[in-house]
């Protein structure tokens, strides 16, 4: 299943070697299948409806990625699509890739679910990720955020390979958690402004922050 979308050209020495890197590493490594869970959660010190908002409208991922993240995945750039509710989906635009979401649940301010549809990051044949989503908690004066990526493995031995994953998806959670709380000082309006409504959004009000969550095809 393809979305249509043509993924953003991949040029440079780096990229190029990224990309061989992984190849190598499935070509060695990849066996059946296992399904893995990785979550994230950061504090902000703002209110649930404050948090709701700035995943609603996150769009460009800001900063630049750890050297882990760098190495084993493309790094994300942005997103595209309006939310309107369950069914709505959301491209997310990679160095060198894309991948395409389908929100499944949504519960302002709490929670947002999707599954993944379609991917092109050139890690298939490593890690397919299933699905994910975004749960609000409050807790004292802020907000906890916990970004969850659920992922079929395929490189073994699993002793070797988990931790390895397990960081780096973590990494990668982090780089777009921290991305959203440079954007608190950034967007006055999101902050003082109640939960967005998603029948009201418009179509210039960005896309749910992305994960590397690639499509549930294999090879």
């Amino acid at each position: 299943m393809t979305n249509g979308h043509r993924a953003e050209p991949t040029t440079g020495k780096g990229r190029t070697y990224a990309a061989t890197w992984r190849g190598v590493l499935s070509w060695l490594f990849a066996r059946e299948s296992v399904i893995e869970t990785v979550a994230t959660q950061v504090h902000l010190d703002v209110s649930p409806e404050v948090a709701w908002n700035l995943i609603m409208f996150y769009e460009e991922v800001s900063g630049r990625p750890p050297f882990l993240l760098r190495m084993f995945m493309p790094t994300p750039l942005r997103t595209e699509g309006k939310k309107t509710g369950v069914g709505a989906r959301v491209r997310c635009i990679y160095k060198g890739g894309d991948l395409v979401k389908r929100i499944t649940a949504i519960e302002a301010p709490r929670l947002v679910q999707f599954e993944v549809m379609d991917q092109r990051l050139g890690i298939e044949a490593c890690a397919v990720a299933l699905e994910g989503s975004y749960v609000i908690r409050r807790r004292e004066n802020g907000a906890d955020i916990v970004l969850t990526t659920r992922y079929a493995a395929y490189l073994h031995p699993r002793l070797l390979w988990s931790p390895l994953e397990r960081l780096v998806t973590g990494q990668l959670h982090r780089h777009i958690l921290k991305g959203m709380r440079r954007r608190l000082s950034d967007l006055p309006s999101v902050v003082s402004s109640p939960p967005a409504c998603l029948s009201s959004l418009s179509p210039k009000e960005g896309g749910l922050a992305c994960t590397a969550s690639p499509s549930p095809s294999h090879r």
